[in-house]
């Protein structure tokens, strides 16, 4: 999807997404945090493919000691990962503020998906939209399953007969058979 094709651009907390969804919880709980972030990023990358957005992940540093990093996952995903002793928090703060100082070029729709509610005041007060971790597991959800339905494969109805379920030639043929037109060989 290009650039102008965007309808907005939707930044994440990652652990405070992780820690809202039951299936994340599971699997970080199961099989480690490295998990539970490769399944958030599997979930938002179709997603924000298939609903137009520019998304960016934001995951704490986690007592890394380490610059804060960005890895682009796909052309509408990346991942950035906060400087040490940096929260996800502060950081999105800082790039609702940014945007907000550029409004002579708005993006469409800026959105931050949190649950955090001290954080739900901040970017709105920035003029982003909030989305609840609900909020935006309804929406994956939603997603997911039209395009499931736009891409499973129709099935052609057949009535109730058995004559119904029989090839073309067959079917031809049993109408032969009935109306006495059939030749005999």
């Amino acid at each position: 999807m290009s650039s102008s094709q965007l309808h907005g651009f939707l930044l994440v907390d990652g652990y405070n997404i992780i820690g809202s969804w039951a299936n994340l919880k599971r699997s970080r709980d199961r099989d480690g945090l490295e998990t539970a972030r490769r399944d958030l990023i599997e979930a938002l990358t179709n997603y924000s493919v298939l609903e137009g957005f520019k998304t960016e992940i934001v995951f704490d540093a986690h007592y890394q000691k380490t610059p804060g990093y960005r890895e682009p996952q796909t052309p509408n995903l990346s991942v950035y990962y906060t400087n040490f002793a940096q929260t996800a928090d502060t950081y999105i703060e800082k790039v609702c503020a940014s945007l907000y100082r550029q409004l002579n070029r708005p993006i469409s729709r800026f959105i931050v998906a949190t649950s955090d509610r001290a954080q739900q005041l901040t970017v709105m007060g920035y003029g982003a939209e909030w989305l609840s971790a609900q909020e935006l597991a309804k929406a994956v959800e939603s997603t997911t399953r039209a395009v499931q339905r736009k891409t499973r494969p129709q099935k052609k109805p057949r009535g109730r007969f058995l004559f119904d379920s029989l090839d073309a030639k067959s079917q031809q043929r049993l109408a032969e058979l009935r109306l006495g037109t059939r030749k005999k060989t």
